[in-house]
């Protein structure tokens, strides 16, 4: 419990010593592929004082380098030991070295850990590779549209949806602005509007926006008026609010979600992963802030901060 009130984490990353993304599309290998390793370098040195200016703005610690990695057993007890401190029922991590691996990460703390598929609903054997996921014990299907090359609502990933259905696990889909300071602002798949045909045709898939629509919130609400069976996560600083036009705050973006769809589809979420930091306390602490000072009733704060994570992932309070 913190505060009174029973918390799910539905959004965080496991930080394996493995690469993150092993399964997915191929965006990022052709940007690659197109732009030399001179030019990434530069990109990345002229994107650096952003990223330390932000760190500042929320006092956060620098990560700790590649090299320190104690080991993913190491980094299980440590993020086991973060969830104590904090009075945290349990959290999700969307990835996680590919789902064989984080599957069995999970199994280590099944109480605690719930993970996601993670994998291009356009591999060839897509719908298998969801099948073993789920037998495996993972519980959602996370994709990361801005870093697939083929349209979103292609029929060729109809399949996928169908499983998902079968399954009955939630699909959590983000769009909008991809990555941090230097990541990417535009692609095809990068308006949670792509994904308005798919939830009409799959009804009974329950779908996830994160990070209030990521830059992208006016289509994200017109996403979810729409469509009943989408939902969105607060996850994340949600510093996007800073360049987009008004005065728009996370505050605010509670108060327009829950105008617009109720407590019932919003879904408390924190993006954590890395170390140090460990778990984000401080997104908690604010967001709580933000819907105690909207006065809303303490039956829907438990809604959007537990009780709907617990009702996709099927995780018992």
């Amino acid at each position: 419990m913190y505060q009174g009130f029973e918390i799910i984490d539905f959004h965080s990353h496991f930080p394996t010593d493995r690469p993150w993304f092993p399964d997915m599309g191929d965006t990022m290998q052709k940007y690659a592929d197109q732009v030399s390793e001179e030019r990434r370098r530069i990109l990345r040195e002229k994107a650096q004082p952003y990223s330390d200016h932000w760190r500042r703005m929320w006092g956060f610690p620098k990560p700790e380098p590649k090299e320190d990695h104690p080991g993913d057993r190491e980094q299980a007890r440590r993020w086991l030991a973060e969830l104590d401190k904090y009075g945290i029922r349990a959290i999700g991590f969307v990835t996680g070295g590919g789902n064989e691996h984080l599957a069995e990460v999970c199994s280590w703390h099944p109480d605690r850990f719930i993970g996601f598929a993670h994998h291009s609903p356009f591999l060839p054997d897509a719908v298998e590779r969801l099948e073993r996921a789920a037998e495996l014990g993972l519980r959602g299907y996370k994709l990361l549209a801005p870093m697939i090359e083929e349209p979103i609502e292609d029929p060729a990933a109809f399949p996928v949806w169908e499983k998902c259905a079968e399954l009955d696990i939630p699909v959590l889909i983000h769009f909008g602005i991809q990555g941090s300071s230097g990541g990417i602002a535009w692609h095809q798949n990068i308006n949670p509007l792509k994904l308005h045909n798919v939830a009409k045709s799959f009804p009974e898939v329950d779908f996830v926006i994160p990070h209030f629509g990521c830059a992208w919130e006016r289509e994200t609400l017109q996403l979810a008026w729409a469509c009943p069976n989408v939902s969105v996560d607060t996850c994340g600083s949600n510093q996007w609010v800073r360049w987009v036009p008004g005065n728009v705050t996370v505050k605010y973006l509670f108060r327009k979600y829950y105008e617009t769809i109720g407590p019932g589809r919003i879904i408390f979420g924190t993006d954590s992963s890395w170390f140090p930091r460990g778990f984000a306390i401080r997104y908690l602490q604010d967001q709580l802030r933000d819907c105690l000072d909207l006065n809303m009733p303490d039956e829907h704060i438990q809604m959007i901060f537990a009780g709907n994570a617990a009702r996709l992932l099927k995780i018992e309070l």
